[in-house]
């Protein structure tokens, strides 16, 4: 055997090993990183086999459970404007992805606050079913258009 057909197949298992790992990332980072809130809507429905009801999420969101407080506590009831976390006072930038880009565009942020505050709130991980309710409520809420006031 040739010392350069040697090197080659010592490489080839490496080589393989880097493909598979590149073709997992590239199949789950997607999924796992969702760039749209629909995007990430999208999941959880899926994942228990039944829509989003946006009603059920404004019931939830702003209903007291397990524990004191109710996600609109910090959030506020309509959470369109800035909040304010109810034991910290550190403000809390709106909530709704219409008043605030930045929101639900990363999964795993997304996933990171949902754990947090459904334990803050509900003493518990919520549902995939709850997280799609109170989602697809934020996504409902919109800016709506003013009409300019006409001065004479």
């Amino acid at each position: 055997m040739k010392l350069s057909s040697l090197r080659q197949s010592s490489f080839l298992p490496l080589l393989l090993l880097l493909a598979t790992a590149s073709l997992t990332y590239a199949v789950i980072t997607p999924a796992a990183h969702a760039a749209t809130p629909a995007e990430q809507l999208a999941g959880y429905p899926a994942q228990v086999g039944a829509p989003a009801g946006p009603e059920r999420g404004q019931q939830f969101f702003n209903t007291v459970q397990g524990r004191d407080w109710s996600c609109g506590t910090c959030h506020g009831a309509l959470p369109t404007q800035a909040g304010k976390h109810a034991s910290t006072g550190k403000s809390i930038g709106a909530l709704a992805p219409a008043f605030n880009p930045e929101r639900f565009t990363d999964s795993a942020k997304t996933e990171k606050w949902f754990r947090r505050n459904c334990n803050d709130v509900a003493g518990r991980e919520c549902t995939a079913t709850e997280k799609a309710d109170v989602l697809s409520w934020l996504m409902a809420l919109k800016r709506r258009n003013r009409p300019i006031a006409v001065l004479h």
